[in-house]
């Protein structure tokens, strides 16, 4: 739930962290529990569930679009649909804030990307499981030598968001190696710790691996040291006395609608991410200062005439040209959005090296694409499919479509179509395609890449 009389955090503190000049983590909440609900009667009284959580992208946030998301999100929503329930967000901005608020009190439930540990057992009952992260320390790539041990952590300028996992992992290892120490920070969220590594305020910190791998995106300059522990669980925890709630989030975990919310939860937040590419993304960051505000006006002005959203354009052209206008290919495309000469004159673009026309064009050339999929399919899959249509060509994605029908996969579904597509270059299925052979993986790399991208302009462009 968004509550716009929520004021956020002051800009001298937490908002110079995470909103330099063009990046931004998700808008940060300060005080938006909107009152306690202590004593509230259980979900199944009111038909409404009571959610503490915090503010991030590993959790929950307000997007581009004004609307929550997040992978916490997500999946309290859909446990609630299951059982007929609203959902009463409360938003924190850190974990301390959050589990006060649980044992309060004051939320049935916590989501937001808690560590199932020991301690927290004892205070809390133990909901659903929905993955595994690794602790891992992280400084600056510049900082070295960087630690690579838990002995070389003594002396570094170490810090970790408080009441969290890494306090308990850290004061244990503290106890056999002489001189390690850190300070906690009850009030600020590791996505703000991260940051300031990256400013160079601070040292080093600890952070779930699931963090590391969305936020070093924005900060490439962040790298991982060393991993501090093993996988852990992570999940939801129920306020003490709603034992009934923490046992039907874990049975609904192991239900059919329950393993296929995860699922999607993982696909739309972490599965396309990838393997971390420092020289990309640093390149990638450089340029959204240096070269995307020069045709911001016309990637603005093809998303209005074409419907399609600013930051799906100037993704797509990033992956195309690296917002190049003068880009071209060995195999003879060219231009911004990379267009062939017959596919220009198809759309009456004249200079394919005038970014204004290549813009437009390939604008229109993908709003055709989306045109040509059945109405029905879902978004964002629909999407992703137009894209792959625009990369590999309408008729091939169409060939994988149908054999995609005939090895019993879903046609409709970007999960299926990923692992499908790419059987277009194996011989044991291409001959038997109407269009034949093609390079079926490069769709597949083309979406992910785009995607990654698109996530980090469209914080870039919600700062602005």
């Amino acid at each position: 739930m968004y509550y716009p009389e929520c004021e956020p955090a002051s800009t001298d503190s937490m908002f110079r962290h995470l909103f330099p000049v063009f990046l931004s983590l998700p808008l940060v909440l300060s005080g938006c529990d909107q009152g306690p609900v202590a004593g509230a009667a259980p979900p199944e009284e009111e038909g409404v569930l009571v959610v503490a959580t915090r503010n991030g992208p590993t959790t929950w946030y307000v997007g581009p679009d004004k609307a929550s998301a997040g992978p916490e999100h997500d999946l309290v929503e859909a446990f609630a649909e299951s059982k007929g329930w609203t959902v009463d967000w409360q938003v924190h901005d850190s974990t301390a804030a959050v589990l006060a608020a649980l044992e309060r009190g004051d939320a049935h439930l916590a989501a937001a990307g808690l560590t199932h540990l020991p301690a927290r057992d004892e205070r809390f009952r133990k909901g659903l499981t929905h993955g595994e992260v690794v602790q891992q320390v992280v400084c600056h790539r510049e900082d070295r030598p960087l630690p690579d041990t838990v002995e070389e952590l003594a002396g570094v300028d170490l810090h970790v968001t408080g009441d969290s996992s890494y306090v308990s992992r850290l004061e244990s290892l503290a106890e056999d190696v002489e001189g390690l120490g850190f300070e906690t920070h009850p009030d600020v969220s590791t996505e703000v710790l991260l940051t300031r590594v990256a400013e160079r305020d601070i040292g080093c910190t600890v952070a779930d691996s699931t963090i590391v791998q969305v936020v070093r995106r924005h900060w490439p300059h962040l790298e991982v040291a060393f991993d501090l522990a093993e996988p852990e669980a992570i999940g939801w925890y129920a306020a003490a006395s709603q034992g009934d709630l923490a046992k039907a989030t874990r049975s609904w975990r192991s239900t059919g609608e329950g393993l296929t919310a995860v699922a999607a939860m993982r696909e739309q937040y972490y599965a396309y991410i990838g393997e971390f590419d420092f020289v990309d993304l640093r390149a990638l960051n450089r340029r959204l200062d240096e070269r995307l505000p020069r045709y911001l006006d016309e990637f603005e002005r093809a998303g209005e005439t074409t419907g399609l959203p600013v930051d799906l354009l100037a993704a797509m052209a990033y992956q195309e040209s690296h917002w190049d206008p003068l880009a071209t290919s060995p195999t003879g495309v060219r231009g911004m959005m990379m267009l062939t000469r017959p596919t220009a004159e198809s759309l009456g673009v004249a200079d394919r090296l005038d970014p204004s026309e290549s813009i437009m064009g390939g604008a229109r050339y993908l709003a055709d694409r989306l045109e040509r999929l059945p109405e029905d399919i879902p978004e964002p899959d629909r999407t992703y499919l137009a894209l792959a249509s625009y990369n590999i060509g309408r008729a091939h994605v169409l060939d994988a479509r149908k054999l995609a029908r005939e090895l019993g996969r879903d046609p409709d579904s970007w999960s299926d179509m990923r692992e499908v597509l790419p059987l277009k270059a194996d011989k044991r299925y291409y001959p038997k395609t109407k269009y034949g052979y093609a390079r079926g993986y490069e769709p597949v790399h083309y979406v992910q890449r785009i995607r990654n991208y698109r996530d980090v302009i469209a914080r870039a462009l919600d700062s602005d």
